[in-house]
């Protein structure tokens, strides 16, 4: 068995291992999750997806530890954003705190079947067309200047999108309690629940997400490991990293910013490779890390000076 393929075996099983955790631990049926839970989950799987990087670092080369590294932090910079669109689908549905936690673990297993289909056509694309990773180029630094300016302001309620009317028009839905069910039956005939709209609507929703993130990931790397490894274990952590953040989502203010011109960088290193300007892996990570660590210490700093002035004002 040579590298590639040890490397895969491993993925493999600390994928299978993860996902039995997850499903038969962490989450737990109709209970709410803490935030302290969320962030014992989110340790554990930021643990092992920096050991799965200490492997590579091992077996390979600290430039592909670093590769992985920067693909990881890069999704999960983008994740952030996905999370704060959850926040609004499970507002805009009322749906109960105690069964987030499995319709959020069944949106993350989407999620990765998403994932997979759509980089396993990414990598087919590539190798048969280069040229397409200028197309992922052009597409990201679009994304990124138009997501830079967008109205943050806008109050997004679910049930005013199309896809929410689709839904609605077209398949058998009650608004009746669900109780933790995704179908219940009246009357002789069966329903689907709120549950089951807000799971169709995340699956929907990560597929537009993806569009953004597959591109991003071959801006830094081409291999398939990596491309495959840095997004999944990413994903793995997204419903702790919702259940930590959801109550923090009016907080960060400017983080569409922050990921807005990660999206323009990576975008513009793809075309930089056109005229053999080569940035370091190194590099990538720094500009992910300090763009979207900036802007969360910004969106902080900016939060605490609008607070300070607002009772400045009741005071007076």
């Amino acid at each position: 068995m040579d590298k590639n393929q040890l490397s895969y075996l491993i993925f493999i099983i600390a994928l299978i291992v993860s996902f039995l955790l997850d499903l038969f631990v962490f989450s737990k049926k109709d209970k709410e999750v803490s935030i302290k839970s969320a962030t014992y989950q989110y340790l554990f799987w930021v643990t092992i997806s920096l050991a799965y990087c200490g492997f590579l670092w091992a077996e390979f080369s600290s430039k592909t530890a670093l590769e992985f590294l920067s693909a990881y932090f890069m999704e999960m910079s983008l994740s952030i954003d996905n999370i704060f669109v959850f926040v609004m689908i499970f507002a805009s549905l009322q749906i109960n705190v105690k069964n987030v936690g499995r319709v959020l673990m069944i949106g993350v297993v989407l999620a990765i079947l998403f994932r997979i289909i759509f980089i396993a056509i990414g990598i087919v694309l590539v190798q048969k067309f280069h040229f397409i990773l200028y197309f992922f180029g052009a597409f990201l630094i679009f994304t990124g200047v138009k997501m830079f300016f967008q109205n943050q302001e806008e109050e997004n309620d679910v049930r005013d999108g199309k896809l929410y009317k689709f839904i609605r028009r077209y398949l058998r839905y009650t608004d009746a309690e669900p109780h933790g069910k995704y179908i219940i039956n009246k009357n002789g005939k069966s329903f689907f629940t709120k549950l089951a709209l807000a799971i169709l609507i995340i699956g929907v929703t990560d597929i537009v997400f993806a569009l953004d993130s597959i591109p991003a990931v071959f801006a830094i790397t081409t291999d398939n490991l990596i491309v495959f490894s840095s997004n999944i274990f990413a994903v793995l952590g997204l419903r702790a990293l919702f259940f930590i953040l959801q109550k923090a989502a009016d907080k960060f203010d400017f983080l569409q910013q922050g990921i807005a011109i990660v999206l323009i960088l990576v975008g513009a290193k793809m075309f930089l490779e056109l005229i053999n300007i080569h940035i370091p892996v190194w590099a990538s990570l720094l500009s992910i890390v300090v763009c979207i660590g900036g802007s969360i210490v910004y969106s902080l700093y900016h939060n605490r000076i609008h607070t300070k002035l607002d009772h400045h004002d009741e005071g007076h």
